[in-house]
């Protein structure tokens, strides 16, 4: 999908004879996959390489564009998205499965990013130095890269395009984006909205297909100057490496294995609806979802108690539908991953205290939906304490020391986002001191994020850089010193 204009409309049968654009990607709602949203066309490494040739051209257009000017794109963008947000949160629901209130709250959250980087168009620039020698004025200039790769996945496919293009559309760069093959028409409709508020034609250009094929092609091409990319750790892993082997700009927003941990002296109430609440909020499909819960034995049976009360009264359906707490996963390969899992927990000694089963029943049959699923007696070295399950399973152990709960949280290879509830200070600075993560939550669940804070973590959660906030904005540009003698005679006996 290039832009609305250069493919096939989502819903309409590609060209006769188009070879390769005959593949199609069926786009079904995963609470009822009766519900066709479109059939999308494929596309080709030939279709990057053409999308790549037009967004050169347009990068040159763009990049002369005033900043401000850019921003007034952005923001008019975020006013249109606005009087649309009910309509773009169905679209949401239907195509990636969450719950209705949840796709609002994210389509608000790529609104504010919107705004946010709009803001940025009055502020991009460097900074000046006093220089060593006289009638010398030394400043640094940060400038658009050029064509840029963004790869973004199905689990936020509104909120994830937003913080990562609006910061290179405003930086002057041009954008291939490459969304998801599960949810491509909350994409579009993105790209829409950008057109409408008056960005150029091929400033933004949209390929839709297999990362084998459109990815590689991507990460490949000699004119595309960075790659941001969101997703596993193992592909992430790949894209690293293959565009750092040319020397493209490469960040990696990558999995989770989020940790909560509750001390005795922590409010057990609102520790328990923080963890349900991060848990099960977008059905567990989100990188800082909460996935480990580390308590203290003193509280410990008190606290899974109240959380396995909470989980049960959580009603699974139709995100569309009134009083759902929580919707279907994302597809059928992502429900055998997740039951996949249930059963690794099983063999290596957890106890299943909730859920732990698909829902069938009546029309949930027609998706696909699981029962929260809390485990407790987790041993730490076991599958479901260790890898990232995408999906709604909260793994418990019980520690007996602030000590024993770093270990245990640390000893994981993700460093994405982690939470403490505890009232001590003493004890809630040496969490936040010795915590391997990249953002750190107190009293409140591991999720979330806002416009002006960067995003991110350590370890096998990212690499490249930050997300969000000025450091979202500074990977898509290039920094240029300027020495700038305005005698000419400053270095003529000191050249150094």
């Amino acid at each position: 999908m290039s832009t609305t204009r250069d493919l096939p409309q989502p819903g309409t049968s590609p060209q006769a004879g188009s070879g390769a654009r005959d593949r199609v990607i069926l786009d079904t709602n995963p609470a009822d996959v009766s519900d066709v949203l479109a059939d999308v066309p494929q596309q080709t490494a030939e279709d990057v390489a053409r999308a790549v040739e037009r967004a050169q051209d347009a990068f040159r257009v763009w990049r002369a564009t005033p900043p401000p000017e850019r921003g007034r794109v952005l923001a008019k963008a975020a006013a249109l998205a606005r009087t649309r947000l009910d309509e773009l949160a169905r679209l949401l629901t239907r195509e990636e499965g969450k719950i209705l209130s949840e796709a609002r709250g994210e389509v608000m959250k790529g609104i504010n990013l919107l705004e946010w980087y709009a803001g940025e168009g009055f502020r991009i620039g460097g900074k000046t130095r006093p220089s060593e020698m006289p009638t010398t004025v030394l400043f640094t200039l940060r400038e658009p890269l050029g064509v840029v790769a963004i790869i973004t996945p199905w689990n936020f496919p509104w909120a994830e395009p937003a913080w990562k293009v609006a910061p290179a559309l405003v930086a002057g760069n041009a954008v291939i984006l490459k969304p998801a093959s599960l949810t491509p028409l909350v994409a579009q409709r993105y790209l829409e909205i950008l057109e409408e508020a008056g960005l150029p034609k091929g400033v933004l250009t949209l390929v839709v297909g297999p990362g084998s094929e459109v990815g590689d092609a991507l990460v490949a091409h000699p004119a595309v100057r960075a790659v941001s990319f969101t997703g596993s750790c193992e592909i992430g892993g790949e894209v690293y490496a293959r565009a750092a082997r040319r020397l493209a700009k490469v960040s990696c927003e990558m999995g989770g294995k989020n940790a909560v941990v509750v001390m005795p002296d922590a409010d057990l109430d609102l520790a328990a609806a923080g963890i349900v609440q991060g848990a099960f909020g977008s059905t567990g499909q989100r990188c800082t979802a909460t996935s480990l819960c580390v308590v203290h034995r003193d509280v410990g049976r008190r606290l899974i108690e109240a959380i396995v009360d909470r989980a049960r009264a959580i009603r699974v359906g139709n995100g569309l539908e009134d009083g759902v707490g929580m919707g279907p996963l994302v597809d059928a390969k992502q429900l055998a991953t997740v039951l996949h899992y249930i059963e690794a927990g099983r063999a290596e000694g957890a106890r299943l205290a909730c859920g732990g089963r698909r829902l069938t029943d009546g029309a949930l049959a027609q998706g696909y939906f699981m029962e929260p699923t809390v485990f407790t007696d987790v041993p730490p070295g076991s599958r479901i304490a260790q890898e990232e399950i995408f999906g709604p399973v909260l793994s418990a152990i019980e520690v007996g020391s602030l000590d024993e709960a770093l270990r245990v949280t640390n000893g994981v290879r993700y460093g994405l986002s982690s939470s403490i509830y505890a009232s001590d200070a003493n004890t809630i600075m040496r969490y936040v001191d010795g915590i391997e993560a990249g953002m750190v939550h107190v009293n409140s669940p591991t999720v979330g994020g806002e416009a002006q804070i960067p995003f991110g973590g350590i370890k096998w959660s990212g690499v490249g850089g930050r997300e969000m906030a000025e450091e979202g904005l500074e990977f898509f540009t290039e920094l240029k010193s300027v020495f700038w003698d305005y005698t000419g005679r400053a270095r003529q006996t000191n050249v150094y």
